[in-house]
């Protein structure tokens, strides 16, 4: 379908590709991952003919249409409702309604028969082509990647940039293009709309390329990855998965060539070097001379896992209790985002805000933050120490500073060579640290800002979005950074991978409340799951009760029983752990005394007592919750 053979392009005096090649099939669903920077966008443009290539040659048949979403398409704008700017992927449909419309006016007033044959032909066209299905596929297209049904008469024009986007995703997915370039899609969807785009995407007929930096979404919707990394464009078949292990494998196999290559180099060299004097050996050594001279070279592997060389570290630690919502309302006009909403974050919490957009996730952090008026009351405790990550932060970066000068204003009084190792770790080397910022790309002044973040010594931080516009690398860099983390944080995001790495509780908003899972990402899925079952099995309790009466109210008197004892037993446990818990408190101030605190002994036994403690709180929360699981089974 499309053939890209020897292709080159500079960016001023830097390759960017250097005779790469790629052949793209009808079906191929293709991944294009690299570092920011090495050209994926910019092959994209190059394929749809925006950028003018260096040489080489971009092949395509000719029944080929491509449709293609990028970044700079969310400055479009429109006065045209969303269901109406969608509807021009439909075009030609819209231009027989018209026509049928014309031949309906003419004939209020003149019934000829080719006037009725011509709208009889009109309309067997129109129906050919599924008009009169159209607008039902727009709309299901649009509530499917997250509007609602009250949106879709709403001008574009109301919308913020990440919806407009999501708008001109909705009219490519319905144009049906031969082959479909999303550039970085899932950054403006949330978690239910990816899902939906990903089963969309599974089932589409043309073919796809992805620039993405979410792994867990191109595992589940793309059958090829391709590696766009020194001037090249490398070939792995499989979801990204297996192209990590395919990589790996394919590392050590060059890099294993290429030190049996530089041993044979070092072995011809001496030979050379030894009898280049003998006369007797000049034609040996003239043999070898021109061996090494045709000589294809096996580059070394590039090593391209940057691992977290430094520790964050923090002046004070916070109090145990790091923030306390309580009875928290908040609403906008025509939605209520909070309504007496009460949670709290313990010290170590780390902590994913989960769910749809729109529900409020971001406008939560800001109250937790101070920056929202709230009836109610969100307080952070005592030693508190926040930092707050967003994406407008990027626009407070100083864009005529360097790189280095604008972690040096940070405050944190760190050394040059600290902040540099710093940098290092978030892909700034050398001589890049003293770009200035107004030359960044999004992603590596997102990179900045996160840095700035990390190095300000808060031991609670807030972060929302922070993979948006990060490459995979700069994600797992983070990644590494959180899980190293000591303080507690509570962060936004949609990336699945990433929540799954860092977070010890998920918390998300319903019904106006902020619910919390105290676990892991997969451990929560588990649950949700579960629930669901539950649900779907008391919504058939009915039938099934009529059909085993007896048996049914047999069984229910033995539960009885056993409900009983269990309550029980969970009242004795709740006993324990309200004592336990004010035992650990006592001890935690304790810890904090001034006269224990400067006594190594008397802090030693304290701090013994203090772990024995936590150790029995721990085990007796574990055995609450498994009760407490076991009640509610009985008691649906």
């Amino acid at each position: 379908m499309i053939s890209i053979n020897n292709l080159s392009y500079y960016l001023g005096s830097r390759a960017l590709f250097e005779e790469a090649s790629l052949h793209i099939k009808p079906k191929d669903k293709i991944g294009l991952i690299g570092l920011n920077g090495t050209g994926k966008s910019t092959l994209l443009k190059l394929i749809i003919g925006q950028l003018t290539k260096d040489g080489g040659e971009i092949s395509m048949s000719k029944d080929c249409s491509i449709g293609f979403l990028n970044q700079d398409m969310l400055s479009f704008q429109s006065d045209d409702s969303i269901l109406s700017v969608v509807m021009e992927a439909f075009q030609d449909v819209i231009d027989i309604q018209h026509q049928i419309d014309k031949v309906l006016k003419q004939m209020e007033t003149n019934y000829e028969d080719k006037l009725v044959d011509r709208l009889a032909r009109l309309q067997e066209e129109f129906e050919s082509k599924d008009g009169y299905t159209l607008q039902s596929k727009a709309e299901e297209v649009l509530e499917g990647i997250g509007f609602q049904t009250s949106d879709l008469q709403r001008p574009l024009r109301e919308f913020s940039g990440g919806w407009r986007m999501r708008v001109i995703l909705a009219k490519l997915l319905l144009e049906s293009p031969s082959l479909l370039m999303l550039d970085e899609p899932t950054n403006h969807l949330d978690l239910p709309s990816i899902q939906w785009i990903e089963n969309y995407l599974r089932n589409y007929e043309g073919a796809v390329i992805v620039v993405s930096h979410d792994r867990e979404f191109l595992n589940n919707t793309i059958n090829t990855i391709v590696e766009v990394s020194q001037q090249n464009l490398t070939m792995y078949p499989g979801n990204y998965d297996n192209y990590l292990q395919e990589k790996e494998m394919r590392n050590e196999l060059q890099k294993n060539a290429f030190l049996n290559q530089q041993q044979q180099i070092k072995q011809t060299e001496r030979f050379v070097e030894r009898f280049r004097a003998k006369a007797t050996k000049a034609k040996q050594v003239q043999s070898r001379v021109k061996a090494l001279e045709r000589m294809d070279k096996v580059e070394d592997v590039i090593e391209d896992n940057v691992a977290i060389n430094f520790k964050f570290n923090f002046g004070k630690q916070s109090g145990r209790h790091v923030v306390t919502i309580d009875e928290v309302s908040k609403s906008y006009p025509g939605i209520d985002i909070l309504k007496k909403a009460s949670a709290g974050i313990e010290r170590g919490d780390k902590i994913a805000l989960i769910g749809a957009n729109g529900k409020g996730k971001s406008t939560l952090l800001r109250i937790i933050d101070g920056d929202e008026n709230v009836e109610g009351s969100a307080k952070m405790g005592f030693n508190v120490n926040p930092a707050f990550f967003a994406q407008h932060q990027l626009e407070s970066l100083n864009i005529d500073n360097e790189i280095l000068e604008e972690l040096k204003q940070a405050g944190t009084g760190k050394s040059e060579q600290e902040l540099r190792g710093v940098l290092g770790c978030f892909l700034f080397s050398d001589e890049e640290v003293f770009k200035k910022i107004k030359v960044l790309s999004g992603g590596e002044k997102s990179r900045v800002a996160l840095a700035k973040t990390l190095i300000s010594e808060a031991n609670f931080l807030l972060l929302d979005e922070p993979t948006n516009h990060l490459d995979i690398q700069s994600v797992n860099i983070l990644i590494q950074a959180l899980e190293q983390y000591e303080g507690s944080f509570i962060l936004v995001s949609h990336d699945r991978y990433f929540v799954r790495k860092v977070a010890n509780k998920i918390w998300w908003l319903e019904d106006q409340q902020i619910k919390e899972y105290p676990g892991t990402y997969d451990e929560y899925k588990w649950w949700a799951s579960q629930q669901a079952q539950k649900k779907t099995e008391k919504k058939q309790a009915p039938v099934k009760a009529k059909e085993n009466k007896p048996k049914k109210e047999k069984v229910k008197d033995v539960d009885q029983n056993i409900l009983s004892k269990l309550k029980k037993e969970l009242n004795a446990i709740e006993s324990k752990i309200e004592k336990l818990e004010i035992e650990k408190t006592q001890l935690e101030a304790d810890m904090a005394k001034p006269d224990i605190f400067n006594n190594a002994d008397k802090l030693s036994e304290i701090d013994e007592k203090y772990q024995t403690v936590k150790s029995d709180l721990e085990g007796h929360n574990d055995k609450w919750e498994e009760l407490v699981m076991q009640i509610e089974e009985m008691e649906d």
